[in-house]
């Protein structure tokens, strides 16, 4: 099996709300687990492409301290496979598709909520981040606060375990 450079590229539809919204929650979390990882996001469809992200995503990160105003979408091709280690789905749809789609050669995409331990693997709509595109400010507010969560989760896997007594790792 390849194993893809290090780094987390979060997959939503067109990469306007969910995915954004994960990638630039993410890469503050990992900065403060100490992970250094490039953190990247895509949407499954081509509609969005070059847009920025959801107004209302942006001002309900911006209100949580989060500047989504750089981001521009971009639509997922296969070779994200080779680019990043770790491919995440916000959903089990866009999982699907993904897992789909991935070559045999490199690690399979996984939930975003599973991958943070928020979800088990057979969780249904629980596993899932819910798109709030069709929904109101306060589902983006929700959303967020749910990518949060699982930012901080998806940063403590990938950071292991501290090093100290009792995990074979002498403390310093």
């Amino acid at each position: 099996m390849i194993q893809p450079p290090p780094g987390v590229l979060f997959v939503c539809l067109g990469n306007i709300c969910r995915s954004p919204t994960a990638e630039y929650i993410a890469r503050v979390e990992f900065e403060k687990s100490g992970l250094r990882l490039p953190v990247a996001s895509r949407g499954l469809g081509d509609w969005h492409v070059g847009q920025g992200a959801d107004p209302r995503a942006v001002a309900v990160a911006k209100d949580a301290g989060y500047d989504l105003s750089p981001h521009r979408a971009r639509q997922f091709d296969d070779d994200d496979f080779h680019l990043f280690a770790t491919v995440l789905a916000v959903d089990r749809a866009t999982l699907f598709e993904l897992r789909r789609r991935a070559p045999r050669d490199v690690p399979p995409p996984r939930r975003f909520l599973v991958a943070a331990g928020l979800a088990t693997p057979l969780a249904s709509d629980a596993g899932d981040v819910p798109d709030p595109y069709t929904g109101t400010r306060e589902d983006f507010v929700q959303v967020l606060a749910l990518i949060r969560r699982a930012a901080a989760g998806l940063a403590a896997c990938l950071a292991g375990p501290p090093a100290g007594p009792g995990n074979g790792h002498a403390a310093r």
